[in-house]
């Protein structure tokens, strides 16, 4: 049986085989997935997809909330805000 950390199927299984010919399991962290908007559920555009795979920093777009929210989502709430702005009675 195996220890208990490696019950768990965050880590997935992998089959090698070793120089004596045994068939051992290696356990390796499973591959990220494409970063996606937390509102809309799409990809987030302008995020380099191979450096977020492998955790490497790099810059995000420089629009407001880039590399969080999606185009979409980012659109919607400058609408939001725009017009419950101007929907505020103004005072003078």
């Amino acid at each position: 049986m195996p220890r208990p950390a490696y019950r768990s199927r965050s880590l997935r299984r992998v089959k090698t085989k070793t120089p004596g010919g045994r068939l051992v399991t290696h356990y390796e962290k499973r591959d990220r997935g494409v970063p996606r908007c937390p509102v809309t559920g799409l990809p987030l555009g302008g995020v380099n997809f191979k450096a977020y795979r492998f955790g490497i920093p790099r810059r995000a777009p420089s629009r407001p909330y880039g590399g969080v929210l999606s185009h979409r989502a980012l659109a919607r709430a400058l609408k939001l805000a725009v017009r419950s702005e101007s929907a505020a009675p103004q005072q003078s």
